[in-house]
């Protein structure tokens, strides 16, 4: 009779296996492997009592006395050196194990003898081994060493692959297990490196290194749902808190606390954490945030939000409808810097008188583009004010009280005229730099201007004379508009401006002007004369100026020939740059163009010229080349076969004269 072995299946302890065969020692050789490798998948009968499901993943038995063997993959926590498993301390100051989320292996007891016996259950109540372990790993990136090691052991059987935990008693697991708390798998509430973990109770986060190199994504909420503490993950609850221009909706952080619900353009950062952790009304979907500022630029806007920020620095609310402004609007915002609200619709009953009073540190306000008449209390820090394209009627002793910071001043576009504009309405601007009087309705320049003024802007007035006590203060002045006025040069006072010593820029463009002022600046370097009926440039006229003009542009005037003599640019030999004469009635080139050594762009273009003589651009009689680098000729009555060869010999460049077209060439063609 054959002699038969019953061995006990590992996975189903009830039911056995009986091998009766002459060669039951060689089949035992044979199959001890196949169980053993079936032990390994299915310890503790996982298929059975779980439903074969080969999602969920299980702890390997392990021998007594053996060293557990674990996959490759999962990378050793750090501070255990060759992949050891090592007992820390709670108390210990390096690497807190409350602090990190580890999936510590499950030890398994067998029989002494190294047979395989029935694995117990988890050391932990109520532990089961996660049935996503990517997600368990902690948000470290791997060490160098354990990569190494992995690429190294890539293609080896579970029995080649090297231990990587020591051999532990159960008793010692067990003690040594519970000391740690299971953590839990969250969604961070702005996280787009993918899955994060976070502890129970706490809201601590740690990222998986592990599941982002997977691709992994995290678990989105339901619609409407916010994350709540716990296994369950989402919930539908919501914290509600209202301000004194209605409800906003927040969200709730880890440690209990609550801060505004996200919005649109806005980036947490270290800097302003403590500024988002107040309540702070909605804004519409299109407005931009930053760590200090607020834009909400064209949304249709009808009033300010109470806005409660210390850190703000920076709020643009222009292009909206904002009709009215409260005193208590701004309260919440004390160290606002730079306010816009240009191009709404306030006006003087609207805008509280006290709105920007507590804003002491407000340097720039823009006001421009609304329906203000009268000039708002404002605070004493201000720099820059600009009250454009409003209805302002007048400037008075009060309209600037206590603003002796501000540089930059603009009404331009308002209903300013003599009358209105008192005297002493300047008195207050003792620093003011720059000041914008452009399109009202004056006749001529205000006076009691401040000393300190550097550039005034008068253009587009309706500004007929400049008498002599006008600027007879601003000796600080280098910047002068009168440009789009009503000017004649018999209107002008001889003294009007000739002792100015830092004005370097006049600009007296369309006005009505028949020949070049008298009695310019002497410090003068820009003169723009364009746009008016200049017929002749009067002998001698530069000729008090040191060190002389370096622009003058007298284009679309109405000069002639003989309207220009040779001691017409007296004074300006080394000096001038740039001579714009285009667009004028020019039969010739103009004499004295040799004597400008200095010039290096002529433009002479648009006249009706007919002859380009010999030595009326270059001198042939000097062997010295021009600076003239820009040469425009074009557009006037010149037979270019006409031209002598050595015309244009001292220009470097041939290229740099401009002849075409000619008058009348399209045509003939």
């Amino acid at each position: 009779m054959p002699s038969c072995e019953c061995l006990p299946l590992p996975p189903l302890p009830a039911i056995h296996l009986c091998l009766c065969s002459p060669s039951t020692v060689a089949m035992k050789t044979m199959l001890l492997p196949v169980l053993a490798l079936w032990v390994v998948c299915c310890p503790g009968g996982a298929l059975a009592k779980q439903g074969l499901n080969l999602r969920e993943a299980t702890a390997p038995p392990t021998p007594l006395g053996l060293p557990i063997l674990q996959p490759p993959p999962l990378p050793s926590p750090p501070g255990t050196p060759n992949g050891r498993v090592q007992a820390m301390s709670r108390n210990s100051s390096r690497d807190s194990p409350e602090d990190r989320q580890l999936d510590w292996p499950q030890v398994q007891p067998t029989s002494k003898d190294g047979g395989h016996g029935a694995p117990t259950q988890p050391l932990v109540p109520g532990r089961k081994a996660p049935s996503r372990p990517e997600l368990a790993h902690r948000n470290e990136s791997p060490p160098a060493a354990w990569e190494q090691e992995q690429s190294h052991n890539k293609g080896r059987s579970p029995e080649q692959a090297p231990p990587q935990a020591t051999m532990m008693g159960v008793e010692e697991a067990r003690s040594w297990a519970a000391k740690f708390r299971p953590l839990q798998t969250i969604r961070a509430p702005q996280g787009k490196e993918g899955a994060v973990a976070a502890e129970e109770d706490q809201g601590k986060k740690a990222g998986s290194w592990d599941a982002r190199r997977k691709g992994l994504k995290p678990r989105k909420p339901p619609k409407g749902a916010s994350r709540q503490p716990g296994p369950g993950g989402w919930g539908p609850k919501k914290a509600h808190g209202r301000g004194r221009s209605g409800s906003s909706t927040l969200e709730t952080t880890g440690r209990g606390q609550k801060r505004p619900g996200s919005r649109r353009g806005y980036r947490h950062g270290p800097a302003d954490l403590g500024t988002m952790e107040q309540a702070m009304p909605s804004l519409p979907a299109s407005c931009l945030l930053a760590q200090a500022a607020i834009a909400c630029s064209n949304v249709k806007m009808k009033h300010v939000p109470v806005l409660t920020d210390p850190g703000l620095t920076t709020l643009y609310l222009a292009e909206n409808e904002i009709a009215k402004i409260p005193a208590h609007t701004f309260l919440g915002l004390p160290n606002l810097e730079w306010l816009d609200l240009s191009k709404n619709k306030l006006d003087a009953r609207g805008l509280h008188p006290h709105a920007f009073k507590n804003l002491t540190r407000l340097k720039r306000l823009n006001l421009d583009g609304n329906s203000l008449s009268t000039v708002p209390a404002l605070p004493t820090s201000l720099q820059e004010l600009k009250l454009n394209d409003n209805l302002l009627q007048g400037l008075q002793h009060g309209s600037f009280r206590g603003l002796s910071q501000l540089l930059t001043l603009e009404v331009e576009g308002n209903q300013l005229h003599d009358g209105n504009i008192s005297p002493l309405a300047f008195q207050p601007l003792r620093n003011l730099l720059y000041l914008r009087l452009d399109r009202n309705r004056l006749r001529t320049i205000p006076p009691g201007l401040p000393a300190s003024l550097q550039e005034l802007h008068l253009g587009a007035n309706i500004i007929e004379e400049v008498t002599e006590g006008a600027l007879n203060r601003s000796h600080s002045l280098s910047v002068l508009v009168l440009s789009n006025n009503r000017l004649q040069e018999d209107r002008l006072a001889p003294r009007a401006w000739i002792d100015l010593p830092k004005l370097e820029t006049l600009d007296l463009s369309h006005n009505q002007l028949v020949h070049v002022p008298s009695f310019l600046p002497r410090g003068l370097r820009r003169l723009t004369l364009h746009h008016n009926r200049i017929e002749r440039i009067p002998g001698y006229v530069f000729a008090h100026m040191k060190p002389g003009l370096e622009f003058l542009h007298l284009s679309h005037n109405s000069l002639r020939a003989d309207g220009i003599h040779g001691v017409s640019f007296l004074g300006l030999q080394a000096s001038l740059a740039e001579l714009l004469l285009d667009h004028n009635q020019l039969q010739a080139i103009p004499h004295g163009l040799l004597g400008l050594k200095g010039l290096q762009v002529l433009r002479l273009s648009h006249n009706k010229i007919r002859h380009v003589p010999l030595n009326s651009i270059c001198d042939t009689r000097m062997t010295q080349d021009s600076n003239l680098i820009s040469t425009h000729l074009e557009n006037n009555l010149i037979d270019r076969r006409r031209i002598p060869p050595t015309a244009f010999s001292c220009i470097r460049a041939y290229h740099s004269v401009v002849l075409q077209p000619q008058q009348g060439e399209e045509e003939a063609s």
